[in-house]
């Protein structure tokens, strides 16, 4: 293998790089919105707390999720803290003002894949809004306690950095809310404060926690978290000086975590201490106040540094909740321990908050999610009502709608569709795929039933959804999860990587310290590299701690990514998480490092990405776990033979997860950091931000996939970016331009919802389907001058559609008997400055109906359609004509039938012509309706003016012998008479249903539509001959008695009248 290559500025690419230079708008990602796929399944939550005062009111902080608020006990959680960063250590909330919360970020359950924070934050108005509060540079804080006197005196248990020594770590004080802080515990830069207790009745009575705790850059769980430092302080005068315990019972030797609570008996101060030490480890007890401690239980389940948390329960100081796989009630002063929730697998339960008022009522934060008591913990809420779910690596097949796979953190796996039949993603809409947590889960690209999961320790296997079968096919079968990697064959860090090839004959790779491939779908294996890693074999005494250099010589780094060209099979790249990257262009014959120079040892190459031109690769550059957050990446053109830094705009401490190039356009980039998303339009020069509605994330993958773009989060679940075409075309704008209408994707004929159930309650978790219809994505430079119009024309030139900028939705006939938010009306395209985008639905206008109602197939805060509604269009081309300012744009739009069916062009013809038949029908009966109604008013109006004069015998008898002559128009039962009301309904119906499929009509609603013009003419010829005949006797009564005759206006100003009523009709 070669030498790295020295790392150089390219010049290569100069078209790409003039993009940049020649102006994409600042505002083009404007018009362009994330949606969230879900799955609605919980992730981590990691901090939790409630009001007393309102037991039906709690917080938690989710690991990478941000803090959510829920009001229902549960039922329904909301977000609160989406602008701020997303990994939450603690939470409190203030007893003597319940409206200022203060929240803690960098959660402290310590992993290999741990999210910092950044800082402090505080709430005054029950957290409606945010604002910093100090201690930035703690990256973990452990735990927070208020002053019950004074919501402006804090303690903070600062964690501290977790991957190197820093001095920004141990117990911090304020008394002015956040504003100043003193550190008033440092123990060193290598031991920080993992937790805080006080005695409920002397808040100035305080006890302190300390960890000595460090994490490497490789998978370090077989090495023990414990130091000589690690200990318990206590303070008497409210945190502001602190002495060490020890002795008198408490264990002596090197500790792990420790988790406190503090209670009250008779006696004075209890506390309570559970303990990880290699010796005389569990849970301990002090009833003086931390003098003298016994430990009073030694079981197992409650000796873990990974929970190591304590809830008193308040009133009874003889109970306490151990945190751990299961929720522990330790009873008699902690002599006796039952568990009392948890289930196979561990749920990892990491918080548990008591409401001191009501005790029954309880908040627990687990690895599944968080969930609510009110009954003592026999029933507990749903954590599928929150989507906070921490996923890894994304994958999708090529179907439509395509299916989105990835690993969750802690709860398996998940394939979830891009969009929904039913009008929203649901519980209907993911599942699971047979494979570990976490890792990647890869659909086979011939046969997306089969699906490809690693796992643990290099478990690798193969599932198929057809039967439910689940195979292992690891290249090893022996799982070799967080050993010492010198002790086994094969070894792995937190991710096991894989790749399928999308090239014939689609062969699938998995990396350990070498790369392994198959070419029958896991049945036989071939090593294909040697060891990758930096791995020196002359290395000896590989045992006991190493520090960072001697791990690396002895090959304690792995393989961490694969990349495989979409041109061949040849070409594979890979990147180690000890900082090397390795290429072979002959499928593994031969192997060369070209790891750029400025790549640290141990820096994790997170991703390496193929671009569309041969050549071209781009890597992202971890190195947090070396206490690192700088962002780091590099492309190069060439093969990996010379390499640029990609990082111009990217913000700094902020370290880059993942890079992904876009196949359609050469220079288009993606790039996710753990703070969000953002673009480069010049092969990563200078990036911007891609956040949107995005809540601040931890982003973990992106995928590109046809024309959307994908993100996983560590703590927001899986979200897309529906149709990057102003991205993809931004170039194209000119720099004078004063509008550009993007060339518009092709647009699949959908229908947006065909539910016929009722649909489910507001309080359903849902994810968002993509627009139904064609995306019309425009730029102004300037707001327009006047209305702003989209038209839509079919390949003969014919408009099948109108819009424009502030016309307001047209006034119809329609009985709304439920809540507002079950029907938002669309909106029209706007005429503002920036980016726009424009959703046409496809269908041409909405047919005259004398009356509207609203779809069954609905969705919370979405746009219910009111029926009937207009046609689709038939696949093909169309022409878009965007007008602004005396100008017009020209794009062409295919529309293309729904890939699922095996659609027929004449029976969907066929289809359209019956309903335009059935909609010309409803037009007239409509209309005649309309005449009907308006003079049944007219002679009820008159019949009042008759009834003062009782000397118009004639005319109030020809006022009857109308009424008589039009009753069959007007009452009656069945279908088969003249009753217009019925043939309407019968012809909505007919055209509803013909809406909804592209088959050819049946010969059965070929005859109903003929039944139904069959009556219509029969009851347009009696109300021709009312009219002809009984109302013009009327009129003649009418005049001769001095009365105005009726006159029936036209239909336009009968609807005109409607919408504005006031002004008299004749």
């Amino acid at each position: 293998m070669s030498g790295r290559p020295l790392l150089v500025a390219a010049v290569c690419g100069l078209a790409i790089l003039n993009l940049e230079a020649r102006g994409v708008p600042e505002d083009i990602a404007e018009g362009l919105r994330w949606r969230l796929v879900g799955p609605l399944r919980a992730g981590w939550g990691t901090a939790v707390a409630g009001l007393a005062s309102q037991p039906d009111t709690y917080y938690f902080g989710a690991a990478g999720g941000g803090v959510w608020k829920t009001t229902d006990a549960g039922h329904t959680w909301a977000p609160l803290f989406d602008q701020g960063p997303a990994s939450i250590g603690a939470i409190a909330i203030a007893a003597s003002d319940p409206r200022t919360i203060y929240v803690g970020t960098g959660q402290i359950s310590t992993r290999y894949d741990i999210a910092a924070g950044e800082g402090m934050f505080r709430s005054d108005d029950g957290g409606v809004s945010w604002h910093a509060a100090g201690l930035e540079q703690t990256r973990h804080i452990a735990a927070i306690l208020i002053d019950p006197r004074d919501a402006q005196t804090v303690l903070v248990a600062a964690l501290g950095h977790v991957f190197g020594p820093h001095a920004q770590r141990g117990v911090f004080r304020t008394e002015n809310g956040g504003r100043s802080w003193e550190r008033t515990l440092f123990v060193s830069e290598r031991t920080g404060a993992v937790d805080l207790a006080a005695d409920p009745q002397d808040p100035d009575l305080v006890f302190a926690a300390v960890w000595q705790v460090r994490y490497w850059p490789w998978l370090s769980y077989f090495m023990p978290t414990v130091g000589a430092e690690s200990g318990l302080y206590k303070s008497t005068d409210g945190g502001r000086h602190w002495a060490r315990l020890a002795g008198h019972g408490w264990p002596d030797g090197e500790l792990g975590r420790i988790g406190l609570a503090a209670t009250h008996t008779a006696k004075g101060a209890r506390v309570y201490a559970v303990i990880d030490a290699e010796k005389n480890g569990g849970l301990y007890r002090s009833d003086d106040a931390g003098a003298s401690w016994q430990r009073v239980n030694d079981g197992e389940e409650l000796i873990n540094g990974y929970f190591a948390r304590l809830t008193a329960m308040p009133g009874d100081p003889d109970t306490v909740y151990a945190m751990g796989r299961s929720i522990n009630r330790c009873t008699a002063g902690g002599k006796k321990c039952e568990i009392v929730k948890g289930s196979p697998g561990g749920d990892d339960y990491h918080d548990l908050w008591i409401n001191p008022a009501h005790p029954d009522h309880m908040i627990t934060g687990s690895d599944q999610g968080t969930v609510v008591t009110v009954d003592g913990g026999a029933h507990w809420s749903s954590w599928y009502n929150q989507p906070t779910g921490q996923m890894y690596h994304l994958a999708a097949d090529n179907r439509f709608p395509y299916w989105i796979y990835a690993g969750q953190q802690d709860s398996g796996t998940v394939r979830a569709v891009s969009r929904s039949d039913y009008g929203s993603l649901t519980f209907r809409d993911w599942s699971p795929v047979g494979a570990d947590e976490r890792d990647y889960d890869v659909p086979d690209p011939v046969d997306p039933n089969i699906v490809y999961g690693s796992g643990l320790g290099g478990r690798l296997s193969r599932w198929d959804a057809r039967n439910g079968e689940v195979r292992n096919i690891s290249p090893w079968p022996v799982i070799a999860y967080g050993v010492r990697p010198t002790t086994v064959k094969y070894h792995y860090t937190w991710i096991t990587p894989i790749a399928v090839s999308s090239v014939a004959p689609y062969p699938l790779y998995q990396g350990a310290q070498v790369l392994f491939r198959s070419e029958d779908r896991g049945a036989h294996w071939k090593t294909i590299s040697p060891d990758l890693s930096a791995r020196r074999p002359d290395v000896k005494d590989c045992g006991g701690a190493l520090d960072p250099a001697r791990a690396r010589d002895c090959g304690y780094g792995v393989i961490f990514c694969i990349g495989l060209s979409p041109r061949d099979n040849d070409e594979i790249w890979v990147g180690t998480d000890d900082g090397l990257v390795h290429v072979t262009r002959d499928a593994g014959r031969s192997w060369r490092n070209v790891t750029p120079a400025a790549v640290p040892a141990w820096a994790k190459i997170a991703t390496v990405d193929l671009g569309p031109a041969p050549g071209s690769a781009y890597i992202s550059v971890d190195n947090h776990r070396q206490d690192d957050f700088a962002p780091r990446a590099f492309r190069t053109r060439d093969y990996g033979a010379t390499w640029t830094p990609i990082i111009g705009g990217l913000p700094d401490g902020h370290f880059v997860a993942v890079v992904r190039a876009d196949p359609a356009r050469d220079g288009l980039l993606y790039a996710g950091t753990d703070r969000g998303v953002f673009v480069s339009f010049d092969d990563g020069a200078r990036w911007r931000s891609l956040r949107r509605n995005l809540p601040s994330v931890i982003v973990t993958d992106l995928l590109v996939h046809d024309r959307d773009l994908i993100v996983s989060t560590m703590g927001r679940g899986i979200w897309v970016l529906d149709d990057l075409t102003p991205l993809r075309q931004a170039a194209a704008i000119e720099p004078q331009a004063r509008a550009f209408l993007f060339a518009p994707a092709p647009a699949i004929r959908v229908r947006a919802n065909q539910n016929k159930d009722t649909p489910l309650p507001p309080e359903e978790p849902a994810g968002e389907n993509p627009p139904a219809g064609a995306l019309i994505d425009y730029w102004l430079a300037k707001s327009a001058k006047g209305p702003l119009q989209i038209e839509i024309r079919d390949e003969h030139g014919a408009t099948v559609r109108r819009f424009a900028s502030g016309e307001p939705p047209p006034k119809l006939k329609v009985d709304r008997y439920f809540a507002a938010e079950w029907a938002r009306p669309a909106e029209p395209p706007s005429a503002g400055a920036g980016a726009h985008r424009f959703v046409w639905d496809l269908r041409y206008p909405r047919p005259k109906a004398p009356g509207y109602e609203y779809s069954i197939a609905a969705v919370w805060g979405g746009e219910t359609s009111l029926l009937p509604q207009g046609p689709l269009v038939l696949p093909g081309p169309y022409d878009i004509v965007l007008r602004v300012d005396g100008r017009e744009y020209r794009a062409r739009l295919t529309v293309r039938p729904d890939p699922r069916l095996t659609f027929d062009l004449a029976n969907a013809a066929a289809a359209l012509e019956l309903m335009r038949a059935a909609q010309g029908s409803l037009a007239r009966a409509a209309d005649a309706n309309l005449e009907v109604d308006y003079l049944k008013q007219r002679l009820d109006a008159v019949s009042a003016q008759l009834t003062a004069h009782a000397d118009h015998d004639a005319a109030a008898s020809a006022v009857a012998a109308l009424r008589d002559r039009i009753s069959p128009l007007t009452e009656g039962e069945g279908d088969a008479g003249p009753r217009l009301s019925s043939i309407t309904d019968a012809l909505r119906t007919l055209h509803n249903d013909l809406d909804g499929s592209d088959a050819a009509p049946t010969e059965s609603q070929r005859q109903a539509l003929s039944a139904c013009d069959e009556r219509l003419e029969h009851a347009l010829g009696l109300w021709r001959g009312a009219r002809e005949s009984a109302l013009v006797a009327l009129n003649t009564a009418l005049t001769g008695a001095g009365l105005a005759p009726i006159a029936i206006p036209p239909v336009e100003q009968i609807h005109a009248n409607e919408a504005s009523p006031g002004k008299d009709l004749p």
